[in-house]
């Protein structure tokens, strides 16, 4: 049987039917976001990036925080994969001197000297999960400190290995990037659902506070609350403010739409049901009301976590986010605000190459989760 009599033939037709109205409402999505192969594409992305953050400390294979002035701004090097036609991966040796006309420091290879590289190598040690002790890496190298032999893209000002800082960062900006819309979920679906719910006072107290908010310009906001910050705390506590901070502006919108599907969904015959069999309004609300356009909560957090990522991004890179010590997309883009330093060394540019990725790969997911739970589909 060709696919053309297959696609006519009632029977199959009738039985894909079947299957369509008996699938519940996550079967349903499912079959309608496979079949978005961009989003699938960018989930399998969103998935990867997600990954290199658990496994950040495994992935860099120097230190990310230790210096050195002989090291700085070397540009990236490459791996060779072959010695003398057998499989042999290897870097060779590199001599930094000072130019005499320009005063830069400048590096070559040398090619007499070979170290080889290894993979799940031995190397500092960290913590998997913070509280697993460990030291292994996906590669290193034999006789020689990765932080000199290895420069996969090159090195910062202080010496300092970029890519291993740029696994680390990618843990930061994505883990914030989470925490910031889990907090503003729970604050917009709370705050939303309490307004469309109650209505009344508490609905208009909510709508002016989230009009406020909204009217308040975006980067003078935040740099009045990042300015409020103490310059005493340690990372730990800016990382956790920076968190709030992002969130305390993010759920407006989120508590917008919970708060117009509340007021069309309160009077439904299964919301009266739940008052009449004496539920609790908390109950009503999270485990009636909620889940019946969890779909859609579900899409709307996909599309705002790009969102999340690109403020503590922009507030790091202008300085009002995260500060050295601290390790994030932001904080390396810092160093490409000095456009001399940029002409010598354009590999300080690279950090932005996943913020692009993770925002595209995010909203791309974001459009097949969306048009997955559209129920019109």
């Amino acid at each position: 049987m060709d696919k053309t009599s297959a696609v006519r033939d009632p029977r199959i037709t009738r039985k894909a039917e079947e299957e369509i109205s008996a699938a519940t409402q996550w079967q349903l999505m499912r079959r309608r976001f496979r079949k978005h192969k961009v989003a699938v594409v960018s989930g399998i992305v969103v998935i990867l990036f997600y990954l290199v953050a658990l496994g950040a400390d495994f992935f860099a294979y120097a230190d990310p925080h230790v210096s050195e002035a002989q090291r700085s701004l070397m540009p990236p090097r490459r791996i060779h994969l072959f010695d003398n036609g057998r499989l042999s991966p290897h870097v060779y040796a590199i001599v930094g001197k000072r130019d005499p006309v320009t005063f830069k420091r400048v590096y070559a290879e040398d090619p007499n000297t070979k170290i080889p590289v290894r993979l799940f190598a031995r190397g500092f040690k960290w913590k998997f999960l913070g509280f697993v002790p460990t030291d292994l890496h996906l590669i290193g190298v034999e006789g020689a400190k990765p932080e000199d032999a290895l420069s996969l893209l090159g090195s910062d000002t202080l010496g300092r290995d970029l890519w291993s800082r740029l696994t680390i960062s990618t843990r930061t900006s994505l883990t914030i990037g989470l925490l910031s819309v889990a907090i503003s979920l729970f604050l917009g679906i709370l705050l939303g659902g309490l307004s469309g719910f109650y209505g009344g006072i508490i609905d208009a107290l909510i709508q002016r506070i989230i009009e406020i908010i909204r009217s308040i310009p975006t980067i003078p906001l935040w740099m009045g609350l990042a300015a409020a910050l103490p310059r005493d705390w340690n990372v730990m506590q800016v990382y956790f403010a920076i968190t709030v901070i992002i969130s305390f502006i993010g759920w407006t919108d989120l508590a917008r739409v919970v708060r117009g599907r509340f007021l069309s969904l309160r009077n439904e015959d299964f919301v009266m049901a739940a008052k009449l069999a004496g539920c609790r309004q908390m109950r009503i609300i999270f485990r009636h009301m909620v889940p019946s356009f969890l779909s859609h909560i579900i899409a709307a957090t996909t599309l705002a976590i790009p969102a999340m990522i690109m403020s503590e991004t922009s507030l790091s890179f202008l300085g009002l986010g995260l500060r050295p010590p601290a390790i994030s997309w932001g904080v390396l883009l810092q160093d490409a605000q000095n456009i001399q330093t940029l002409a010598i060394s354009p590999w300080l540019l690279i950090p932005a190459v996943p913020v692009i990725v993770v925002i595209l790969a995010l909203n791309f997911l974001g459009d097949g989760l969306r048009d997955a739970a559209d129920p019109y589909a």
